[in-house]
């Protein structure tokens, strides 16, 4: 199997911890994406899906304007290097349940990869066991 920094997709949009949720919601929409990796300066800190908006902003009742990405971002995250194999990165969102894995450098976000990237590139039979157990 191949490397991430082959099938990644190289500088993601994110958003800083200080952005509104609906900056963040604005970029989501610019970009077509789900998650939105959250960064201080270069380096990342967390990540914030369309998901986290809606149970952690809309579902509680909070104000998305002066809520901060900061504020909501899941920061206990998977991430994978850019030299790591396909193969580790199916174990690590089967391990997490995530469909993407922020790439990261000397803790610096460097890409993002998708389950759908490993799809195209890895063994069928491993890339459903992993998309199974991610569904769970």
């Amino acid at each position: 199997m191949g490397q991430i920094r082959d099938l990644m997709t190289s500088s993601p949009a994110s958003c800083e911890t200080s952005a509104s949720v609906v900056d963040a919601a604005r970029r989501m929409a610019q970009e077509d994406v789900g998650p939105i990796p959250v960064v201080d300066g270069d380096r990342l800190v967390g990540i914030v899906t369309d998901r986290d908006i809606v149970l952690r902003v809309v579902a509680e009742g909070r104000d998305p304007s002066s809520t901060t990405v900061g504020e909501i971002a899941s920061t206990n995250l998977e991430t994978v290097s850019p030299d790591e194999n396909l193969d580790s990165a199916l174990q690590k969102m089967a391990a997490g349940q995530v469909r993407r894995l922020p790439v990261v450098e000397e803790g610096r976000l460097v890409g993002i990869v998708a389950q759908a990237d490993v799809a195209r590139q890895g063994d069928d039979a491993r890339t459903g066991d992993t998309v199974q157990g991610i569904s769970r």
